[in-house]
């Protein structure tokens, strides 16, 4: 079984060949089109469009291509996620930054959080539980 990135809502496949496809719109803007992600962590590398360029330091909303519904997290401001499933079948929480530039990947599954990119500290205030809290997540 190959890796499969998810929608959170309808649980949709967002991955095709070699890229994870999301419709991504600037915020306070009517600028909007698909950005391909690299589905490696850690691999910021994406394609877009040439009309819509992605600007550093702007941040997107990015939705579901399949159902519309949005991704970005409620609960983490600047961050969206998406599900993962290894090759084991094993689901994971990914988030990312919504804000162009940013380079931050954190991979979830229960108390388990692997932080990628060299921007990771940003958020991860968000993650960081002391060792004896974790068991009551």
């Amino acid at each position: 079984m190959a890796v499969e990135y998810l929608c959170k809502i309808c649980r949709g496949v967002l991955n095709v060949k070699t890229s994870i496809i999301l419709a991504a719109s600037k915020v306070n803007s009517s600028k909007r089109g698909l950005i391909l992600l690299n589905p490696e962590i850690g691999n910021y590398t994406t394609t877009t469009h040439p009309t819509f360029k992605i600007e550093e330091g702007a941040e997107y909303i990015y939705t579901c291509p399949i159902c519309h519904s949005q991704l970005n997290s409620g609960k983490y401001p600047h961050l969206v996620r998406i599900l993962m499933i290894d090759e084991d079948g094993k689901e994971f929480n990914i988030y990312f930054s919504g804000i162009a530039g940013e380079k931050c990947t954190y991979k979830i599954r229960g108390t388990t959080i692997e932080k990628k990119g060299p921007d990771a500290e940003l958020y991860g205030k968000y993650f960081d539980v002391p060792e004896e809290d974790r068991k009551y997540l």
